[in-house]
């Protein structure tokens, strides 16, 4: 019966919303032009954040750019899980810019940026690391409305010039230039999104992209109590029906990513977070199911992406590209892929 409804509703498709209609797309910024890995230091007193995991203010500092360039930041921790001293040595930063940094820089027109960091420093994390951030150019791949990345070799030395690590991390293109390049508004609310206020082509893919990695730690349309909308989503669009797109970040607790913290939640009954269960809302199975053929069209692209990731080792390589092919053989059909958006949400 459930099959039936996805398959009749892929028919009527055409009677839903449809996508809003964007200005003309932007370029990217110079940080997010490129898929270039760049080298870069920063100089902070890092250790004092790294001591005092509760401290919710920032360490001014620099960062010295590939020639020499210095660009004043200011630096704090971020982050839920990876903050804590329990899971990671070193948690995610966040980085602000407390004035504009100059035209010659490569971070010329950033406000603010995550920086996703090595959590710990054995090579099984630097892996991690690379894998989340395929996971971004991956989504790069089925639609310009996701963030882009920039991967980084930093070297991380103390106010007083000492080593502290070097170590692989990439920065997070952040929500407002998303939405910007996109020629859309960023969307900020407190309250709990109705279901059909959200952009059914690209809730449709969502789901589907959140499936493909086994990543089930996501909300489309609440955050947690007083902060903004969503859970590992941010909003851009208009606050309107069938015109807010949800825009993913996080894929750390994915089973594409299989970090050594990572765990479903509890409310899934699922073992492992590599087992897939499909979460997106039913209302937009038609939609994910026109995403599963759009899906298929790229999965060279799609599993390409690994390849092309530098210092991803082959073996890690091996791995994810089998945990990609077991979702496409998965949605390999139309009927199969009804079948796996059956234990769809609401």
């Amino acid at each position: 019966m459930i099959l039936r409804s996805i398959l009749a509703a892929l028919a009527a498709c055409s009677l839903l919303p449809a996508a809003p209609a964007a200005a003309a797309q932007s370029a990217p910024s110079r940080l997010f032009a490129s898929d270039e890995p760049i080298k870069l230091t920063i100089q902070a007193p890092l250790p004092q954040l790294m001591r005092n995991r509760e401290f919710r203010g920032s360490v001014p500092g620099t960062i010295v750019e590939p020639g020499g360039q210095r660009v004043a930041a200011e630096f704090e921790l971020r982050g839920l899980t990876r903050r804590t001293v329990e899971v990671c040595d070193f948690p995610p930063i966040r980085v602000d810019f407390p004035t504009p940094p100059p035209a010659t820089s490569l971070f010329a027109g950033q406000n603010k940026l995550k920086l996703v960091t090595h959590c710990r420093s054995n090579a099984g994390f630097q892996q991690n690391v690379l894998l989340e951030l395929a996971a971004y150019r991956m989504y790069n791949q089925l639609t310009p409305r996701s963030m882009r990345v920039r991967l980084a070799n930093i070297d991380y030395v103390d106010a007083d010039g000492r080593p502290i690590v070097s170590r692989v991390g990439f920065f997070l293109e952040d929500i407002t230039q998303v939405a910007r390049r996109n020629g859309l508004g960023e969307i900020r609310a407190r309250e709990r999104i109705p279901t059909t206020y959200l952009n059914p082509v690209d809730a449709g893919r969502y789901g589907l992209f959140q499936h493909m990695l086994a990543n089930h730690d996501w909300s489309m349309r609440a955050g947690p109590p007083g902060a903004y909308c969503c859970h590992n989503a941010n909003l851009v669009g208009t606050l309107a029906p069938g015109q807010v797109t949800p825009v993913a970040y996080d894929f750390d607790f994915s089973g594409f990513v299989n970090a050594p913290y990572a765990t479903p939640p509890d409310e899934l009954g699922l073992s492992s977070v590599r087992q897939r269960q499909y979460r997106g809302y039913c209302i937009h199975g038609a939609q994910a199911l026109a995403a599963a053929s759009e899906f298929r069209a790229k999965k060279a692209q799609i599993i390409g992406v690994l390849a092309g990731i530098p210092g991803l080792e082959p073996r890690t390589q091996a791995s994810a590209a089998a945990f990609l092919d077991r979702f496409f053989a998965e949605i390999a059909t139309d009927d199969g892929a009804a079948k796996a958006l059956r234990r769809c949400t609401g």
